[in-house]
């Protein structure tokens, strides 16, 4: 028997597991959210590290990068988990533009205290959004993302801490 090229896309997403194809489609939905505010919140932390100034500035620069190797770390287990579902995740620039729930910022410059305000704000709300993945895992019965989620919401509890202390 000869597959159709649609045959072959269809089957190559096709990961043998005990979740309908709805679960999979909002869970690998979930997951593929929570890459691209993994992605924004990397970069915007990596910006605030590179344009960071000011007394604290070796603190606040270590601190940072610190932080944003510990974000960058979460993407791929993130895109693997969505990809070990059966679904798929996140493309390109644009996919992640288009998806992602925590906003840029592009100023030219940003004061310290506010750059560390703004990510203790940005790790505040994507700990919700992690905790909003991790009870659709629960309904769903995904022990395995739910468990990974608990480490990420620990780690970004973690960095909100820093930023709030850092920024009294």
């Amino acid at each position: 028997m000869t597959l159709t090229i649609q045959d072959r896309k269809v089957a190559a997403l096709l990961t043998p597991n005990a979740l309908t194809d709805n679960i999979v489609k909002e869970l690998s939905g979930a997951l593929t959210a929570l890459l691209a505010d993994s992605f924004a919140l990397y970069l915007k932390t990596k910006n605030f590290h590179w344009h960071m100034s000011g007394p604290h500035f070796r603190d606040y620069h270590l601190m940072l990068d610190e932080q944003a190797d510990q974000i960058f770390a979460m993407t791929d287990p993130i895109a693997e988990r969505a990809r070990k579902l059966g679904g798929t995740t996140l493309r390109s620039i644009g996919h992640i533009s288009r998806v992602q729930r925590l906003l840029d910022n592009d100023a030219d410059f940003v004061e310290p205290g506010t750059m560390l305000a703004e990510l203790r704000d940005d790790n505040r709300q994507f700990a919700g959004l992690l905790r909003q993945t991790h009870t659709l895992c629960e309904e769903h019965g995904d022990i395995a993302t739910a468990s990974l989620i608990e480490v990420w919401l620990d780690e970004t509890e973690r960095r909100t801490w820093f930023l709030f202390e850092a920024g009294r």
